[in-house]
């Protein structure tokens, strides 16, 4: 190799190296949180404008439905009514295990079935960013379920990993399902209650809200083959559908704008290796 090529591939080492290196847990927190997470789209207040001022992650409005009245938490650094005095690792466990620092269990929406898989290190950046935030004092009330909630969610949660960014499509599957929880509104219910993932992303779930009644759309190749990359996209990051039509909440279109260009090519090649399901 020459000395020029040598000081080329030096300097592009190097960049490399220092563009790893500097996102901290904090940085890499808050992006998943505010972005793909979307954390709070659940959890802050909200009203007509979006998240209200001053109330981020203070609690959000309950989440009704047949079998429950959910109240999302305060996920803030408020010692008394926010998570404070709670450990990283009870944090972590209430996260992907659903049990909180009492070792209650805790119930739906939120989809503990796919925060398992939320990698180690993802986790753990997310609850040191949660750190940061600023403590509001705000009690929820406790939620009100309607049906019994199984013993457990599953055996104690350790040593996961994300797939590589480099393979687009399994990463895109993450992003998906344990960190975006894409899946479980794009997916059909079973007579059981549970996720038909024989229809995995085939939509068709309704959702109750101040904007009046949404169904969330058919995400497969059967109903999204023809749409572009470009088009995909601006649905996520913006709302507007192909047409030019407005979509609906619950979709936190305000929170998936702040994804990096990279995760939202993920998500779409994702999307398009779908089975195409009607």
């Amino acid at each position: 190799m020459s000395l020029k090529a040598s000081l080329i591939a030096g300097v592009l080492i190097a960049g490399w190296s220092l563009t790893a290196a500097a996102e901290t847990p904090v940085e890499r927190g808050r992006y998943l949180v505010e972005s793909i997470a979307g954390c709070g789209n659940c959890h802050s207040l909200q009203d007509a404008g979006g998240v209200v001022p001053g109330k981020e992650f203070a609690g959000g409005p309950p989440i009704k439905d047949a079998a429950f009245d959910a109240w999302p938490a305060n996920i803030t650094p408020d010692k008394e009514t926010g998570i404070g005095s709670w450990s990283d690792a009870e944090i972590v466990r209430a996260i992907r295990e659903g049990v909180d620092r009492d070792g209650r269990l805790m119930g739906p929406p939120m989809p503990f079935w796919l925060y398992r898989d939320i990698a180690d290190d993802d986790v753990n950046a997310m609850v040191a960013y949660l750190r940061t935030v600023k403590p509001v004092k705000n009690k929820v009330p406790d939620s009100v379920y309607r049906i019994p909630l199984p013993p457990a969610w599953g055996p104690a949660v350790a040593g996961v990993t994300a797939p590589p960014r480099t393979d687009k499509v399994a990463y895109g599957g993450y992003l998906a399902g344990p960190v975006g929880h894409c899946v479980e509104c794009h997916t059909p219910m079973t007579d059981k209650g549970g996720l038909d993932m024989t229809r995995l992303g085939a939509g068709a779930r309704e959702f109750h809200g101040p904007w009046g009644t949404s169904i969330s759309r058919n995400i497969t190749p059967a109903a999204m083959g023809d749409w572009s990359d470009a088009e995909i996209k601006r649905a996520i990051t913006t709302g507007v559908s192909r047409d030019g039509t407005r979509l609906l909440p619950p979709m936190g279109f305000g929170f998936y704008a702040r994804m990096t260009d990279g995760d939202l090519d993920a998500l779409v090649a994702w999307m398009r290796s779908l089975q195409p399901a009607d």
